[in-house]
């Protein structure tokens, strides 16, 4: 039977990049009040400062870092920062991220848009691993883990270059996974169907006429809130997950199991909604 300790992360050192909102502020929180100390990284050091007051304020422990983890000075000073205040980061949480920089349709994106869209979603993250991994080696023990998308599992129309760069996160996550097992570090990843953060604020994207359409595009009839992601982040940092390892997690209200099917209005399931609501049987 496990013990109730195994979520716990007393004693532990995270820290989390792009969590001055959305998906890394709730992972952030989540961990500082399962009794980690948080390093709270954010180019938007006032959002960074936000958060670590947020968690200081609930007693916990917290350090603000405003830099830019797409460069690589931002990468050194975040390290700095977390082993000056705390001597060492025993699980990083790379959460930065985003498909808006150069998407499109691939035919129309340039040079300029690839490295753009590879520093925001895959760089960085080779870069932060490089960076804090060897002291994980050294302790034999650590964890990291990556947020990728739920595209690196489907096709993404109009965003290619992104879903490149994602789906390479996955298969880093793999490999590098089998590098350090031996040495008691584990590396993961979580990958989000579409969730309601400032960054993505999906409900305003949608008329209010549709609305009521929303419990029917994803099976667990709603889209993502932050602290879905916060609870499998912190299912992987912890004891939890202690025989899980090189794995990425769809954390997606079931959108890859449904695979194209849909509820329609009256509650059966379809993979032809126009159909569907038009009120024609298929056959």
């Amino acid at each position: 039977m496990l013990d109730r300790k195994a979520s716990s992360l007393d004693s532990k050192i995270a820290l989390v990049t792009g969590a001055g909102g959305g998906i890394g502020r709730a992972i952030a929180e989540t961990f500082a009040a399962h009794g980690a100390a948080v390093v709270v990284v954010d180019k938007r050091e006032a959002a960074a400062k936000e958060v670590a007051a947020a968690i200081e304020q609930r007693g916990g422990k917290a350090l603000a870092v405003g830099v830019d983890v797409t460069q690589a000075e931002g990468i050194q000073q975040m390290k700095q920062a977390a082993e000056g205040r705390f001597g060492r980061v025993d699980v990083l949480v790379n959460n930065v991220g985003h498909f808006m920089p150069g998407a499109g349709p691939f035919l129309q994106t340039t040079e300029a848009d690839w490295e753009g869209l590879y520093e925001i979603n895959l760089k960085h993250i080779l870069r932060a691993t490089h960076a804090f991994a060897p002291g994980m080696v050294e302790r034999r023990s650590g964890n990291i883990i990556s947020v990728s998308t739920i595209e690196t599992l489907r096709g993404i129309p109009g965003n290619a270059v992104y879903s490149t760069f994602k789906t390479g996160i996955t298969a880093f996550t793999r490999s590098f996974a089998l590098e350090v097992a031996p040495y008691g570090v584990r590396v993961n990843a979580i990958a989000p169907e579409t969730t309601d953060t400032n960054q993505v604020p999906v409900h305003r994207w949608i008329p209010e006429k549709y609305a009521s359409k929303i419990p029917l595009m994803i099976p667990l009839g709603r889209f993502g809130r932050p602290d879905d992601h916060a609870g499998v982040a912190l299912f992987l940092a912890s004891d939890l997950s202690a025989w899980v390892t090189g794995v990425t997690v769809p954390v997606d209200g079931g959108a890859i199991a449904a695979a194209g099917f849909y509820r329609s209005a009256d509650g059966a399931w379809t993979n032809a909604p126009i159909v569907a609501d038009a009120g024609i049987q298929p056959r």
